[in-house]
């Protein structure tokens, strides 16, 4: 007898029960760990307490207006040195690799591979803010006369040019193969698609609500403005446009992005998002999931509101279910492949440490017959 098909929601490892602390500290890193009902309760416990003092709303309303200076800040502080840069995108989403299968259907999906990121993971991208471009983009793409002049942040939208589409050219209108990268950071998940996929083809969009990011990607030697284009974009405001047409993607990637999002502005963002795919398109995701090491470590006083926190530096964060992200999703009018959730043990043997860390990924595709 054939063995079962492995569910989308499941991953194809064996349950890790660790009960010999020698042998943990022997590993960097556990796959699916499986938690006790009494570890999860306790999390469940740790959130219960630390969510128990909401800030006040004037505090949440500041947070919320100055979200662009604090991923600015975020990333003027640790520039590029911050993140590793994510290898394991190629086993995870094979739809990013130069050898991509367009049938791969997710239904198995190999393990995460021992380069892991950093605690911090692919922070930042949409807040509400103002959306400008940078003098480099407007550059590359020539559509500037003379001296080129950065934006103003109001009313960016409207004046800079580079935003405007006229007929059928846009920056990689050329490109057989598009993928959009939402919430760049310093370019983590950009350069190694860039360095591993050689597909004449493809043409890579990637923006970040941070200024700072931005610029730090146009100017990382590896940027090449033939392949790519880095832009500055809100997400949250949807009069911002984005320099491609809708139905022109073949991938969105969003890698720990939607979690810095205001929780009432998540719907419009993926519906929006879900637009810009062509038929047969996908959303890429990963993300914190709930009770998450993240999660449990915030304190008294750092909740905005259930599962949404504010960190020492002013950037926030949300903490997801698989139901919660598939209601997103399916909701934008997009259909499951992927939605699992990996509960990961990691180990610093130097600090004889242990850090459980939950995510889930995701992918939904848009169906290949046309939307009503």
């Amino acid at each position: 007898m054939a063995a079962p098909r492995e569910t989308p929601e499941r991953r194809p490892f064996g349950r890790r029960f660790l009960t010999d602390p020698a042998r943990l500290f022997q590993h960097n890193a556990w796959d699916n760990v499986e938690w006790s009902e009494e570890q999860e309760a306790s999390a469940r416990s740790k959130v219960q307490e630390n969510s128990s003092q909401l800030l006040p709303q004037d505090k949440q309303e500041e947070y919320e207006v100055n979200a662009k200076r604090y991923w600015d800040d975020f990333y003027k502080v640790h520039e590029n040195g911050f993140f590793k840069d994510r290898h394991w995108l190629f086993t995870e989403f094979p739809e990013l690799a130069p050898n991509r299968n367009p049938k791969h259907n997710g239904d198995s999906v190999p393990g995460y591979g021992n380069k892991g990121d950093s605690n911090k993971e692919g922070l930042g991208s949409c807040e509400n803010g103002h959306c400008s471009l940078e003098t480099r983009a407007q550059n590359q793409l020539n559509l500037l006369k003379g001296t080129p002049e950065i934006c103003t942040e109001e009313g960016a939208a409207q004046k800079d040019p580079e935003l405007r589409q006229s007929g059928g050219d846009y920056p990689g209108s050329s490109a057989s193969y598009r993928i959009l990268e939402v919430g760049c950071g310093a370019g983590n998940t950009v350069f190694p698609i860039l360095q591993t996929n050689n597909d004449p083809g493809l043409f890579i969009y990637c923006c970040d609500f941070s200024t700072t990011a931005v610029d730090l990607v146009q100017n990382n030697a590896e940027y090449d403005t033939s392949r790519c284009l880095a832009f500055v974009h809100d997400l949250c405001n949807d009069q911002s446009p984005f320099p491609m047409p809708d139905e022109s993607l073949d991938v969105v990637i969003l890698i720990f992005v939607l979690s810095a999002i205001l929780p009432e502005k998540m719907q419009g963002v993926v519906t929006r998002l879900s637009r810009l795919l062509k038929p047969g398109g996908v959303i890429l995701l990963r993300d914190y999931g709930r009770y998450d090491l993240a999660q449990l470590r915030f304190k008294k006083g750092q909740c905005l509101s259930d599962n949404f926190y504010v960190r020492g530096d002013g950037t926030r964060v949300y903490f997801f279910t698989q139901d919660e992200l598939d209601d997103l999703f399916t909701t934008a009018g997009l259909e499951k492949i992927q939605n699992l959730v990996d509960r990961r043990l990691q180990v610093n043997r130097g600090k004889q440490m242990t850090m459980y860390r939950v995510w889930i990924q995701c992918k939904y595709r848009r169906p290949a017959a046309p939307w009503l």
